[in-house]
């Protein structure tokens, strides 16, 4: 039988998810409405977080689904993989296009719970069909910044532990959930009072970044698996502490993709539409992926790469191995993303920029603008993470020099 944590804990996850992530770390107000997504694995959550925005007086779209599963003995129980298989490219590119603009309009915030019944439940299928699809329903993802870019629209992300998500990363279901508790700092009487001092201390490394923004002209990563120039790119933010993802302790920017020079090695799998993708290794040239190279499943790499805009840098992190409380390997892009450990890590993103890094009203920025201040727009957003040890130097459009991270810690 699943482990299943206690109700005290999914009410303060809940509470943390509705109270404190959405509305950017003020919660949501009465009479908003969100969007809730869940798989069947995650019904202790869903059901805590749809009351949570209840007793917040919210109104709940729910977005309830089966899980998926891989195998032929299940393929008639698990759509996803069903469809993939199955559907013709009509069906592949069609996009419900009513349906999800009246969708938008109607949604104040979205709220999505990560569940995974079996990691490896896509494997196998046709990546050129994943991507399609990716692409067909891009104009949803617009629509949905477009929103956001107005102020009129939040969306965070959470985690909910499952039987097979803990063996995939070696540890018992209670391992897994422990560091889903303690990440989340489920296991403080006000968990999100220590969200907010948390946030309160990264904001000081954020502020001090953006005072440094204007004067950079590249940032140079170096360590045992990487030698990489990026440009930070003209009239960039960083940005932190939004509350979209639960967790996230990183700092992070969308820069001038163009700039992007040199290599870097992944010493953490991917997990990318339920495929686990080892060992990779990429080689940027004036911004875009020459070369690229995985241990296992480099054909998906090699596909997703391959995807309009997919070959560009779309962000850079940093997180600060202070702030942190995973230790462990979860198996999953959201925590490990955000894991402490010795260096804390560093991940960069294929794909799409997240635009509202512009050091500006991004609600005024044209698409013509974007373009010529170097974010990239794609289908596309995968995000690759390495913990190893790393040194980051800010180069300045002086001449001078300013190490901003180093030992896994910013030290500017």
């Amino acid at each position: 039988m699943a482990y299943t944590p206690s109700n005290d804990i999914l009410k303060k996850y809940a509470r943390v998810l509705v109270d404190f992530a959405l509305g950017g770390g003020k919660g949501i107000k009465k009479g908003d409405v969100v969007r809730v997504s869940s798989a069947e694995s995650a019904k202790p959550l869903y059901n805590a977080v749809c009351n949570a925005i209840v007793d917040s007086g919210g109104h709940v779209i729910g977005h309830y689904s089966p899980d998926d599963e891989q195998g032929d003995r299940r393929r008639n129980e698990s759509f996803t993989r069903y469809f993939y298989q199955e559907a013709s490219e009509e069906q592949i590119k069609f996009f419900p296009d009513k349906y999800l603009k009246g969708l938008v309009e109607q949604m104040d915030h979205s709220l999505f719970i990560l569940s995974e019944a079996d990691p490896h439940a896509l494997k196998g299928v046709d990546p050129k069909k994943i991507m399609q699809r990716g692409v067909a329903l891009k104009p949803f993802m617009d629509w949905r910044h477009e929103k956001e870019w107005k102020g009129k629209f939040t969306w965070t992300i959470a985690l909910y532990g499952t039987p097979a998500m803990a063996r995939e990363a070696g540890l018992s279901e209670k391992e897994y959930w422990n560091q889903i508790i303690k990440a989340c700092f489920l296991d403080e009487n006000d968990p999100i009072k220590k969200w907010k001092e948390v946030y309160r201390d990264i904001e000081k490394y954020r502020t001090r970044l953006n005072k440094l923004s204007p004067k950079v002209d590249k940032l140079h990563a170096v360590g045992p698996d990487m030698d990489l120039w990026i440009t930070l790119g003209e009239k960039r933010d960083w940005h932190a502490g939004s509350g979209r993802n639960i967790p996230s302790f990183e700092i992070f920017t969308s820069p001038d993709w163009r700039g992007t020079n040199g290599w870097i090695r992944f010493n953490q799998p991917l997990y990318r539409y339920s495929n686990k993708i080892t060992g990779i290794e990429l080689q940027f040239k004036d911004g875009r992926v020459v070369k690229s190279k995985a241990k296992t499943n480099e054909k998906l790499l090699k596909e997703m790469i391959a995807t309009k805009n997919a070959d560009k840098i779309g962000e850079y992190s940093l997180t600060d191995k202070r702030h942190s409380r995973i230790t462990k390997f979860m198996a999953e892009t959201l925590f490990d993303e955000n894991m402490g450990g010795p260096y804390g890590n560093t991940h960069l993103a294929l794909g799409m920029s997240y635009r509202d890094t512009y050091a500006g009203d991004v609600s005024k920025l044209t698409t013509k603008e974007a373009e010529r201040l170097g974010f990239n727009d794609s289908s596309v957003h995968t995000d690759i993470i390495s913990t190893t040890d790393r040194t980051v130097t800010a180069h300045l459009k002086n001449g001078q020099e300013v190490v901003i991270y180093r030992k896994g810690q910013f030290v500017l």
